[in-house]
């Protein structure tokens, strides 16, 4: 009898692990991403510097689940300065943020069934994703079209 083919455990990670911190133009589909040793709130920062600096002069929203180094007190602090709103969406609620869809993709196409002997191997795979998912990118718009969630529903009163 025949086996199915198994992927390999990545258990045994002796370099550690990277972290990608990453943010999605809605108006263009584009993504801009880091990829660091750490995911705490000081590369937090740094992302939303680069991106306070790529769209100077407007108000910027960045949603975001309740991850703690999104809501330190010097991030927010520093967002109240420099005009970037931080949306924060509900507990377990992150389906409605539209980057994780892209996320489950870059898994997919650059990630899944991979044995990457480096950390330079992988963030290669992840940087050529990238380049050409933001080459192809369209806006981001009709999410959801029809979804009940994008209408007000006044609900019956409940009864006494």
């Amino acid at each position: 009898m025949r086996r199915p083919k198994r992927l390999r455990a990545t258990y045994n990670r002796h370099h550690g692990v990277m972290h990608m911190l990453a943010a999605l133009d809605l108006a263009t589909g584009r993504l801009y991403y880091r990829i660091r040793r750490r995911k705490r709130r000081r590369e937090f920062l740094d992302l939303l510097k680069v991106l306070r600096t790529r769209w100077p002069g407007q108000k910027l929203y960045v949603v975001l689940d309740n991850f703690s180094p999104h809501k330190h007190v010097k991030v927010r602090a520093w967002a109240d300065d420099h005009q970037v709103e931080l949306v924060f969406l509900p507990t377990y609620g992150s389906w409605l943020n539209w980057i994780e869809a892209e996320f489950a993709a870059l898994r997919y196409f650059a990630l899944n069934g991979t044995d990457h002997r480096s950390h330079d191997e992988q963030n290669a795979a992840i940087a050529a994703y990238v380049r050409w998912h933001n080459a192809h990118a369209e806006p981001k718009t009709n999410f959801a079209p029809d979804s009940p969630i994008r209408t007000w529903t006044d609900y019956p009163a409940k009864a006494a």
